[in-house]
């Protein structure tokens, strides 16, 4: 089902909140400007957004990714989850509210609120099991590695590699994620290392100094790869 459908439905009854932690989200603060996700409440990635003209409990979603349908401007309020990464605090914003398309890309929030924070990561992760290239930057091990891509996020990725690197590790990771589009080549720094047990070993990178361009090319094929899987399932 496409957003467009999602839209179109009878409002269902309204999804409760997740439940908050006490004091937790008191200091916490929701500011213009911050990237956010959107995603239906089953949890399918709908768009990817910037967060602005914040007044109480209203904003608006500024659409920077592009979305399975288009708007319609006639369509019913959808409740949505909002998710968020606050910059200093170094955590993951979760919010709630209820969307409404404006034009040229812009959504109305009503009903915005804070429903938890928590330490895991902000951005939606598409699964992947594709053949990478991961080459390292300057010192041991310098050069070119194979990898595999486990999964992608617009902020980061996670591979699975037989060679050893340590966290701050930084390299290009160079991937296909669609066989009809270029190559796409990130700048990652290792931010975790995971033992898999049996030999195995995945890494949870970050990308480091990506311009508004690149971060909406990575967001346009995270859609076009999750549009893909789907349609094949």
């Amino acid at each position: 089902m496409g957003l467009l459908d999602f839209l179109k439905r009878k409002p269902a009854a309204e999804a409760p909140a997740s439940e908050r932690s006490a004091g937790e989200t008191d200091d916490l603060e929701i500011y213009n400007g911050m990237r956010v996700e959107v995603t239906a409440f089953d949890g399918r990635l709908l768009f990817v957004a910037k967060l602005m003209g914040l007044h109480g409990s209203t904003a608006k979603l500024y659409q920077y990714s592009d979305a399975e349908e288009e708007q319609d401007e006639e369509a019913e309020p959808l409740r949505v989850r909002i998710r968020g990464y606050h910059d200093r605090e170094r955590k993951a914003v979760y919010m709630e509210g209820t969307i409404t398309p404006q034009p040229k890309h812009v959504w109305q929030v009503e009903d915005l609120h804070v429903a938890r924070i928590g330490n895991d990561r902000a951005f939606f992760r598409l699964s992947m099991d594709v053949e990478a290239t991961a080459v390292k930057l300057g010192g041991i091990g310098a050069g070119e590695k194979p990898c595999r891509l486990v999964n992608v996020s617009v902020g980061g990725a996670c591979i699975s590699s037989e060679y050893a690197y340590q966290e701050g590790d930084k390299f290009l990771l160079k991937v296909k994620l669609l066989e009809d589009r270029e190559p796409s080549v990130m700048f990652c720094q290792v931010l975790r290392i995971i033992d898999k047990g049996e030999g195995k070993t995945e890494y949870g990178c970050q990308f480091l100094e990506l311009n508004e361009s690149d971060q909406a090319r990575i967001t346009q094929n995270i859609f076009a790869a999750q549009r893909k899987k789907r349609s094949t399932n």
